[in-house]
């Protein structure tokens, strides 16, 4: 009887073992493709970027590359800010104030990107047309924005985006 015991006790030991074995060799397998579906360096490389903002001059803009967009950085004048606070939004067709699209009021932070068909507007360097508003004109189909990047005449449904930014400090930002 006690061989029998005996047996049973080292059969429940090799089924544990086997089992534990199977159960680690399982996880070893699946942990490769479970890895693969992260995103690799370089795309967390470039989900945020810092941008240093002391070298630009009031009236300056600035075009730098997140995640594959180019973003227009502007160091806005006080004629620039009055206007774009100023501005009547009730005829806009997509109103927005300017302090919800501008953390500080001297610097605003757009996708370069126009809303109509995906052209980059015009207005980023000091040669450039800036459209009826002072702000940027799409040369593809003729969007004019404000000094806000809000669309102000063309044919864009929506006002260039903001991106998720915020100030690390008053002469750095990171956007993403």
């Amino acid at each position: 009887m006690s061989s029998d015991h005996n047996d049973e006790g080292r059969r429940d030991f090799l089924m544990v073992a086997a089992g534990s074995f199977a159960a680690v060799g399982a996880a070893g397998a699946l942990w490769p493709l479970v890895d693969q579906m992260n995103p690799d360096a370089s795309a967390k490389a470039l989900a945020s970027i810092e941008v240093d903002l002391s070298p630009i001059k009031e009236g300056q803009a600035v075009t730098v590359m997140w995640r594959g967009k180019p973003i227009f950085i502007r160091k806005r004048t006080a004629d620039e800010i009055k206007q774009a606070v100023s501005a009547d939004t009730t005829d806009m067709r997509d109103p927005q104030v300017d302090g919800d699209r501008a953390k500080k009021p001297e610097w605003l932070v757009l996708i370069g990107i126009c809303t109509h068909l995906g052209c980059i507007p015009r207005g980023q360097s000091t040669g450039d047309v800036h459209g009826d508003f002072g702000g940027w004109f799409c040369p593809c189909h003729g969007s004019h924005y404000d000094t806000s990047g809000r669309i102000r005449k063309g044919p864009a449904p929506t006002n260039l985006e903001v991106p998720p930014y915020a100030f690390i400090s008053d002469t750095k930002i990171k956007i993403g």
